[in-house]
């Protein structure tokens, strides 16, 4: 907010460079804004990220590493030429603060107050690791022959105790170190995939033409069938019977059978009768 006050394309109509020199100056604002509230007691508010996990001593919370908090940064001292800084932040969970430093002479960071390490370091004399040669070694090292001789004698000795631990690590190094043979491995396992694939598609892709083929026949048998569905042939049939005639057709002295089927039809047989002028009725 305040970096972008300061940046900002709009100039004042009564803004003078050679009386105000920025926008800063003019807005009577520090480019840092709200972060530059305690500076004149020699406080600046940065963003501090906690460097390892720690138990809050006010709610007895874990804080995990990483946590981010806003954070009052002070010059407390120095380590020779390089300052200590304090840095004095709030626990995010409840009112307590914690206030940490810089530790120039070990690398690392040290609570002062509010907090205690969870921990988790381990001592590099009991895991033989090699450690760093003291400042006091380092001077009697430079100015004592004597001492030179001991600690050289001391070297000595523990190279020839950790030589077979190192032959042995440096040819674990070296199986692993050919790239070349690595690379030659790599590529056989997948040349060996890849044909396994390509077995795979091709009776897939065998699988499929057999279908095709299925298909083609039964489809070829499918075009000898009748052009007709049943639906269709029963209404063709209906359609036949109703057009024909009820009475049969003489042909020849034989009388020809109804569509119906039957004997032929006679006046008698469909109800018909006559009847006499005088209103008697006659024989059929």
């Amino acid at each position: 907010q305040g970096e972008r006050k300061g940046t900002n394309k709009y100039y004042p109509p009564d803004f003078d460079p050679a009386k105000h020199g920025s926008l800063n100056k003019y807005h009577h604002s520090h480019p840092l804004r709200e972060r530059a509230r305690k500076l004149a007691q020699g406080i600046l508010v940065i963003r501090f990220e906690m460097p390892y996990n720690i138990w809050c001593d006010g709610c007895k919370n874990h804080i995990g590493m990483g946590v981010r908090y806003n954070a009052e940064k002070k010059k407390v001292g120095t380590y020779y030429t390089t300052p200590i800084y304090r840095f004095r932040m709030k626990c995010h969970l409840c009112v307590n603060y914690i206030e940490m430093q810089t530790d120039p002479a070990g690398c690392d960071y040290v609570i002062v107050s509010g907090a205690r390490r969870k921990e988790e370091r381990w001592d590099m004399g009991d895991n033989e690791q090699v450690l760093p040669t003291a400042s006091e070694e380092k001077e009697r090292l430079e100015t004592d022959a004597m001492f030179r001789l001991e600690h050289g004698e001391a070297d000595r000795a523990t190279l020839r105790r950790a030589g077979p631990t190192l032959a042995a690590l440096q040819e674990a190094q070296n199986a692993w170190k050919d790239d070349f043979a690595l690379n030659s491995r790599l590529r056989q396992r997948f040349r060996e995939e890849k044909k396994t694939l390509r077995e795979e598609e091709e009776e897939a892709a065998a699988g499929t033409k057999e279908e095709e083929e299925e298909d083609q026949r039964v489809a070829a048998l499918l075009a000898f069938r009748s052009p007709h569905s049943y639906e269709e042939k029963q209404r063709m049939k209906r359609t036949e019977i109703c057009g024909r005639s009820w009475f049969p057709l003489q042909t020849g002295g034989t009388p020809r059978k109804s569509g119906l089927g039957g004997p032929p039809a006679t006046p008698a047989g469909l109800g018909i009768v006559r009847r006499r002028s005088g209103g008697a009725p006659a024989e059929p």
